[in-house]
């Protein structure tokens, strides 16, 4: 049986967020078996300051992903810290903030795996679950497609096309997997055009960008000095932040997820798409040959 994971003892990052451009400090702390993650504003003065991460709270998609609980704590930017979660395989944690942007830091995963990896994991025991795809479920936004897809192990296949010459068409595809996410996957940075600039702070939006935290592109191609981290680093961000959106489904993927052009809307349609249907999928516990075939992320 494989068991849930949580951290051997607290970690905590400090960065600024990437649209406020505040300061925020972030602790990860140890939770007990069927916590899941939650994320607790300990800025606000108010009843109910957690936000349990679940596709269900989502209520903004635009630049980044948001969750917003009934009495309106909300916490944005989640993306990153849920994909380092669920590539390492950590179930339960409390993740408490002092502002309402997970910290950017690189604009990566890679400095949230390196914190986890500081603080170790540690098993529950309790029976890790997984949502197991039985059927194909698929959708389709504004030309943007996606589907959730039987597999034997949880993956995820991405497709972008840009007119922009610097990224054109790229596509991916990753077993979601501890090592192949922390090598592959997690150390791709978000990226951003230059022209959108101007804009996106005129709606308040990306004060906190900057190219220590994003690839930049202008009219010359990728404008920071130190280049890629790998040559389809675009695509490879835009999985990452597939497997952050789809882990809000509230528990592992054991499926294929396979989208064209996404981004954070579609990842969440998607996710809504493959729970509203109660035959496309069922709670699973593995053990023994299945979970050896799975190499389930953290199993």
């Amino acid at each position: 049986m494989i068991e849930r994971n949580t951290l051997a003892q607290a970690a905590v990052c400090a960065g600024i967020g990437l649209h406020t451009g505040a300061r925020v400090r972030m602790a990860l702390k140890p939770a007990s078996a069927g916590t899941g993650i939650v994320f607790e504003r300990i800025d606000l003065d108010i009843d109910d300051r957690r936000i349990p991460a679940r596709h269900d709270l989502v209520r903004s998609t635009e630049l980044g992903t948001v969750l917003t609980n009934a009495s309106g704590a909300s916490v944005s930017t989640v993306e990153h810290l849920m994909a380092a979660l669920a590539g390492l395989g950590v179930d339960d944690v409390m993740v408490e903030l002092d502002g309402p942007e997970i910290p950017a830091m690189d604009g990566s995963s890679k400095p949230f795996v390196d914190l986890l990896e500081r603080a170790g994991l540690k098993s529950c025991p309790a029976p890790r679950r997984f949502i197991k795809v039985l059927k194909r479920v698929e959708i389709e936004d504004a030309g943007r497609v996606a589907a959730f897809i039987p597999s034997v192990r949880p993956a995820i296949d991405v497709t972008i096309d840009f007119a922009d010459a610097a990224i054109g068409r790229q596509q991916f595809r990753f077993d979601v997997n501890p090592e192949t996410f922390t090598a592959e996957v997690a150390p791709a940075r978000t990226f951003g055009f230059r022209r959108d600039y101007e804009t996106l702070l005129k709606a308040g939006l990306a004060r906190g960008g900057s190219m220590q935290n994003a690839i930049v592109l202008d009219e010359g191609g990728v404008a920071n000095p130190e280049g890629l981290r790998f040559a389809d680093e675009f695509v490879r961000h835009k999985a990452l932040d597939a497997l952050g959106d789809i882990h809000l489904a509230g528990a592992p993927i054991l499926g294929l997820y396979r989208a064209e052009r996404p981004g954070h809307r579609l990842n969440s349609l998607a996710v809504h798409a493959l729970l509203a249907d109660a035959s496309a999928w069922k709670m699973v516990t593995l053990a023994g040959e299945e979970a050896a075939r799975a190499r389930v992320a953290g199993g």
